[in-house]
């Protein structure tokens, strides 16, 4: 059985550098700067058997003098019966937040066990874990891993055996630019410690962990000397690409579109169609005509403005006079709280398909999130039993779902552009854009829009590509959208591994 073997000075330092935070004299919160735990396991994944040892352990951040900083958790999928692992894809996942936990992506999408909820996503009791016949790892080796703050990953005392400070933190490990550091140093040994510098490798991001990955992608190369075959934006954020202005007011209307059709509220022609009849009919429109008119500001012609209006309204559900109420610019708060008032209920922000109830009916915003407070309600309990009692973490720190991160520094976000020019440099390097209609924080056609400017000049089109999905953020939860978004997936592994003998040129 493979394992990790600690040096002496790595057992020492896992037995100097404790974090303890306390409760009495019988149980402390205590973790180890570095540990791991190897359990086997089998399961039926794309129609095959296959065996597969988990890595459920913790890795330190070193600082320049070696001392280790913080120490992440991290859960590694590692296929059993492979002879020639130096061929074998590597993904490395990572959620967003900024302060999410890796959970959402472990036990919904691509790991060998998915989430106990019904087809459509919602929560059913007993919670826990299945096995996810859809899971990638079939096709590559997955390690997830947790950020700092993030599920059991944590900051660790200095040398001097005392904590860093709030804004010492802050400036090693909570913000664009620092995040993207420190877990590029910490891949570099994860991939050092497991010898998987031969494998293709692979970054997936889901929200905030798009900005990570695409950051991530120009920092191993630049940095680390390592270079990747392939980058996942799941659900992706701006990763630094303006869209303000008109262009943030435009991209909003294909997803109302979207979501005013799932919830039947269009007219009768719109609503009878599919989805995706309407929604090219929508994007077109967005582009060529909506975006102008917004671009004119005050100055837009009153007839002009009317007609615009008019088909907003019609392709968002809305009325024609909140519509021009709004200035044509339709927040999206205040879209989730108004495309069902008359129903008595809100649309969820991350996946509108969920509905909510509020305290009033009127009002410019809903009181809260349905959706995520649904998926709390599920994956909560479900992480929690799964890594305790199927892989053996043993710990009486809490599960960071969300952990302090705050505040975030935001400055110098040039991830976006980070990723154009990883890209330039390897050509080896493809990215894959995956999104879900109903999805309304990061919303679907802001994501085209980010993929179509993340290369002006158009010479790395064929290697970009979108898929999108009738569910939201966490299109994953849909399990039809769970089978097809897997697949997806294996396709870009498969088209992004170069053929035996081709060069990385141009």
């Amino acid at each position: 059985m493979k394992k990790i073997l600690l040096s002496v000075a790595a057992v020492f330092l896992a037995q100097s550098f404790m974090l303890s935070a306390t409760a009495n004299d019988d149980h402390r919160r205590t973790l180890q700067a570095e540990s791991v735990n190897v359990t086997e396991h089998r399961a039926r994944i794309n129609g095959e058997r296959v065996s597969y040892k988990v890595h459920a352990g913790f890795l330190p951040v070193w600082d320049d003098e070696g001392h280790p900083t913080a120490t992440l958790q991290y859960t590694y999928y590692e296929r059993q019966g492979v002879s020639d692992q130096e061929k074998r894809p590597l993904m490395m996942s990572f959620n967003g937040g900024p302060g999410s936990a890796s959970v959402w992506m472990h036990i919904a999408y691509t790991g060998p066990k998915s989430l106990r909820v019904d087809d459509e996503g919602f929560p059913i009791q007993p919670y826990g874990v299945k096995e996810n016949p859809y899971s990638v790892l079939d096709k590559t080796d997955i390690v997830f891993v947790n950020p700092v703050n993030t599920g059991y990953s944590r900051v660790l005392p200095g040398p001097d055996g005392k904590m860093p400070s709030r804004s010492e933190q802050q400036e090693m490990f909570f913000g664009v630019n620092a995040d993207i550091q420190y877990l590029a140093d910490w891949i570099n040994t994860f991939v050092t410690r497991y010898e998987r510098w031969r494998s293709p490798k692979y970054l997936i991001g889901e929200s905030y962990g798009t900005t990570r990955v695409a950051g991530l992608a120009l920092e191993l190369q630049n940095r680390q000397w390592m270079y990747l075959n392939g980058v996942v934006l799941v659900s992706p954020t701006d990763i630094g690409i303006d869209r303000d202005g008109p262009v943030k007011a435009a991209n909003r209307l294909p997803y109302f579109a979207a979501t005013a059709w799932y919830h039947g509220q269009l007219d009768d022609d719109l609503q009878s169609g599919d989805l995706y009849d309407l929604l090219p009919k929508v994007e077109e429109f967005t582009i060529n005509t909506y975006l102008p008119a917004l671009a004119k500001g005050a100055w837009i012609d009153e007839e002009e403005k009317q007609e615009i209006a008019s088909q907003v309204a019609r392709y968002s559900g809305l009325s024609e006079e909140v519509v021009l109420r709004s200035n044509l610019d339709i927040d999206t708060a205040f879209f989730w709280k108004e495309l069902l008032r008359h129903e008595g209920h809100t649309v969820g922000r991350l996946d509108s398909r969920y509905k909510g109830l509020d305290r009033d009916d009127v009002g410019e915003r809903p009181d809260f999130n349905s959706e995520l407070t649904s998926w709390l309600h599920s994956f909560t309990p479900a992480i929690n039993y799964y890594l305790r009692e199927e892989l053996g973490v043993k710990t009486d720190l809490k599960y960071n779902m969300f952990g302090p991160v705050h505040p975030w520094d935001r400055s110098g976000n040039n991830t976006g552009e980070n990723l154009r020019q990883a890209m330039a440099q390897n050509p080896y390097l493809q990215v894959l854009v995956q999104s879900g209609y109903y999805d309304g924080a990061t919303n679907y056609f802001d994501a085209k829009y980010t993929k179509w400017q993340i290369d002006p000049s158009g010479k790395m089109k064929d290697r970009l590509f979108f898929e999108g999905y009738r569910s939201g953020h966490m299109m994953y939860l849909r399990r039809e959208d769970l089978e097809l978004s897997n697949q997806h997936l294996r396709e870009f592994i498969n088209n992004s591994i170069p053929q035996e003998g081709e060069a990385a040129k141009y």
